[in-house]
């Protein structure tokens, strides 16, 4: 893992860029925004997948595999933070003095100057900057953006704009989100994680009351979660306390959810299929308003997420009316409860959930098109700390929400094996020990979901590792069990964005 320096002090030319781990959805979106704004770019990944293809079209030339050679004659590299530290192209720069800049240093390199709308949180960051994006762009704004995925309606992660707003999702597990010039923070929820870098709690909410702070018009963030109430407690007092000593600086404070108190509140939710719902807010004279609208993104949390654009909308100056209209229009992004297949009347999705109140949010939201059929839920755990943290969580949640569960083994992204960490530990924690199957082998657990498989079914792969790579093969096994040869995929498996 390659964690920012907060304090380097970055070059205002860079000269030729170089992207190692350039395949991400996030690295792919700043390389592919440099590149449009005229600097020379170059990349390479372990290996091709949807996002080197759509930049070699674009006209940068992408290696795959890593070697020191890669760098060429870049003046300047750039590095995904989930890189090992004995990368041969990083360890190259290292050698030869050459400038390294972590992907969120490259971000703030292309938002400088900008109006900046950062999206912060442990849950709902992609999906709410993609509600944001899509509802500025309904409302004819040419905002610039950097999703941490693709946004569906616009085939893209990242595109430049004409305006001066600059939407970016701001990831707050390694104090990136604290590098940007932000002036519009939204906090989407603050639920504690990455401990592993922040060494206790205290500090990771400390990281969220600094970036609140930070902000230099307004804050929008969750009346509803707890973490974010502590946030809010906090901030509050800091500007009461900067308001005593005279200094005006203090951001204004906008809440959002189905709290009573909210200021942009969620009234009434329909999670029947689609999701439907009301919100209450101020309207033009004071008086609150209330207006409706339907998603095209299923779940709860997704209403919520819609609340949280609305209110930043709202402090940009939009009517609530056309701005929750323009909000409505959002389609999803890729890897967020994405069909890619539906054979012999069993259905395959696909989903970024990697942490039990997201995997909770997400089975609720299946439910909804699940029908009279059963919820399969085939589970990657991602990281060892993570798995050892949160294994009975995991379980919990998983036994309430899925029918039936596989459990696969531990994807260690950045990290080195834990002794005693497996997939096994969330698998043991079921209290039903039928409804759950622990199957470290892909192929083996590819046949084992065609054997259990019923027409009606809802598979759904959950993390933000790899576990998108066993589509095909749970594709090709159910072909082979319902003998539907001609079964064409939706789409095939997206690239995940860059492992937390």
């Amino acid at each position: 893992m390659i964690y920012p320096d907060l304090d380097l002090e970055i070059p205002e030319h860079l000269g030729r860029v170089h992207f190692v781990g350039i395949g991400g959805s996030g690295m792919s979106g700043i390389a592919r925004m440099m590149h449009q704004a005229g600097v020379p770019v170059t990349g390479s990944d372990r290996s091709a997948n949807y996002s080197t293809e759509a930049l070699e079209r674009l006209g940068i030339p992408v290696a795959i595999g890593h070697d020191a050679a890669n760098v060429g004659d870049a003046d300047t590299l750039v590095v995904t933070g989930a890189l090992w530290q004995d990368n041969p192209e990083y360890q190259y720069a290292l050698a030869h003095g050459l400038p390294v800049l972590h992907r969120s240093h490259a971000l703030a390199w292309l938002a400088r100057g900008k109006r900046l709308v950062s999206v912060a949180g442990a849950h709902g960051k992609t999906t709410s900057t993609g509600m944001i994006v899509t509802g500025l762009l309904g409302l004819g704004a040419d905002p610039s953006f950097v999703n941490g995925g693709i946004i569906e309606s616009l085939q893209v992660s990242s595109a430049p704009g004409h305006d001066d707003l600059f939407v970016i999702e701001a990831d707050e597990s390694d104090k990136s989100f604290l590098l940007y010039d932000t002036a519009i923070a939204l906090i989407t929820n603050v639920d504690p994680e990455h401990l592993d870098f922040y060494g206790s709690r205290e500090h990771f909410m400390r990281a969220f009351v600094d970036f609140a702070l930070a902000a230099q018009e307004q804050v929008v963030i969750s009346a509803d979660d707890p973490g974010a109430l502590e946030v809010l407690a906090a901030l509050r007092t800091s500007s009461e306390n900067a308001a005593v000593d005279g200094d005006p600086r203090s951001p204004v404070i906008r809440t959002f959810g189905a709290a009573v108190d909210a200021d942009v509140r969620l009234v009434s939710v329909d999670d029947s299929g689609p999701v439907r719902f009301e919100v209450e807010v101020d309207g033009s004279s004071g008086a609150r308003e209330r207006h409706g609208a339907q998603l095209r993104v299923f779940g709860r949390h997704n209403a919520l997420n819609a609340v949280g654009a609305l209110a930043v909308l709202i402090g940009l100056g939009y009517e609530p009316g056309p701005a929750l209209a323009a909000i409505s229009e959002f389609g999803g992004t890729k890897r967020r409860f994405e069909l890619h297949a539906e054979i012999g009347g069993v259905r395959v999705y696909d989903d970024y959930a990697h942490h039990p109140t997201e995997v909770a949010a997400l089975l609720d939201s299946a439910r909804a098109v699940v029908g009279d059929g059963r919820l399969v839920a085939i589970h990657q755990p991602h990281l060892f700390s993570r798995t050892s943290l949160f294994h009975r969580e995991f379980a919990d949640v998983l036994e309430r929400g899925a029918d039936h569960t596989v459990v696969l083994a531990v994807d260690g992204a950045r990290e080195d094996p834990v002794p005693g960490v497996t997939g096994a530990l969330v698998a043991d924690d079921f209290r039903d020990a039928s409804r759950v199957a622990y199957i470290d082998d892909w192929q083996r657990a590819a046949d084992y979901l065609a054997e259990i498989a019923r027409p009606g079914d809802v598979m759904v792969t959950m993390s933000c590792g790899t576990v998108y790579q066993i589509i095909p093969q749970v594709l090709q096994a159910l072909r082979s069990r319902f003998e539907a040869p001609g079964a064409v995929d939706v789409e095939a498996p997206a690239d995940p964005p860059e492992a937390e």
